[in-house]
């Protein structure tokens, strides 16, 4: 991560040689001023390889552990609004995700627009136990792919697949909640079979809710957060929002999920869409707008962002009435971060 970055925006810490992830840097939620981004010190560039632009991505979820059903219907809900424009619903998850269409691969194909959930495993028997290496989570992969256990195996599909891991609030996982919250990366041939894309996220609502479900949980001992958005609202003896959907887990986990996609999309072999010199840590095309939600965002401050009567927070509209809290990404024309909240 290039250093001027750390003044403007919270940071990420890089997962093992050549992952990367998504974690607030504590630091950061006590921080005053706001930023958006700024063309000025940012170099994102294209370093010539693929993006996922396959007319579909067949998306395929690992839900790992014992999982809520109203949490995993939620979870589903924002993966459908993707690629399903609500009527008459702006800003919507839909609206965000054309931002991400945006970044093309050296033919000029852009990222597709389609991404379809196309199977689910799930491994209740904890078949990796229950504490998970952060190279694990390729094992989850394999066995998802392989056994019968629990439901008929996922296709190996290296050809449009990507395998979403996510585990339940049961589950530890290396460095998680100390240095991640999710990452993305690819396959290993020598685990899997194929290199396949792919991103893991982790339920946080009862182990780092302060770190990972931001902003509707505050870190221990930051101090007093920074207004939650557009209106005020007391949240027992906290200044923060309330989740959208009602669980602080599962809302938390959607803008972390948002975040991984975008930038394996972007960037699925490490070889395409970042900043920096260094593919070992490359800075990403969601790492350069952590934190914010809305304009004027940045420095803990999520931003200009809708808040209802009862204090549920959110930013974009998605199927079925969903509402969401997704932070921006980066906008390649307008080189600085965007939504489609924005008010500029």
């Amino acid at each position: 991560m290039q250093k001027l970055l750390h003044y403007l925006l919270l940071s990420c810490c890089c997962l093992f040689s050549l992952a990367f992830s998504y974690l607030p840097n504590r630091s950061q939620f006590n921080q005053a001023k706001n930023y958006e981004g700024s063309s000025d010190l940012v170099d994102l560039r294209y370093h010539m390889g693929p993006v996922l632009a396959s007319p579909i991505i067949n998306l395929y979820i690992i839900w790992y552990g014992h999982w809520n059903p109203t949490h995993q219907s939620i979870i589903r809900d924002f993966l459908y609004s993707l690629s399903s424009p609500p009527p008459s619903s702006h800003p919507s998850v839909y609206d965000w995700w054309s931002t991400v269409r945006l970044y093309t691969d050296q033919t000029g194909s852009n990222v597709t627009g389609n991404i379809h959930l196309s199977g689910e495993f799930h491994d209740s028997r904890y078949s990796h136990g229950g504490y998970l290496s952060r190279l694990s989570i390729q094992s989850i992969i394999k066995t998802a792919v392989s056994s019968s256990h629990s439901g008929p195996p996922l296709p190996l599909n290296p050809h449009n697949g990507l395998y979403l891991v996510l585990t339940s609030s049961d589950v530890q996982v290396q460095d998680f909640c100390r240095a991640v919250c999710g990452f993305h990366y690819f396959t290993f041939p020598t685990i899997v079979g194929v290199t396949v894309p792919y991103a893991w996220v982790g339920y946080s609502g009862t182990q780092c809710p302060g770190m990972c479900a931001y902003p509707f949980a505050w870190p221990e001992n930051s101090g007093k957060p920074p207004p939650a958005g557009t209106v005020s609202y007391k949240d027992y003896n906290k200044n923060i929002m309330r989740p959208p959907n009602g669980d602080v887990g599962s809302d938390g986990m959607i803008s972390v999920i948002a975040h991984e996609l975008a930038e394996v999309s972007s960037n699925p072999l490490v070889n395409a869409w970042y900043a920096g010199e260094d593919p070992t840590a490359p800075t990403e095309i969601a790492d350069l707008c952590m934190g914010v939600y809305g304009t004027g965002g940045g420095g803990g401050y999520v931003g200009k962002v809708e808040m209802d009567a009862w204090g549920n927070g959110y930013n974009v509209k998605g199927v079925r009435g969903r509402r969401f809290m997704v932070q921006w990404i980066w906008n390649p024309a307008r080189r600085r971060c965007f939504g489609p909240n924005a008010l500029d």
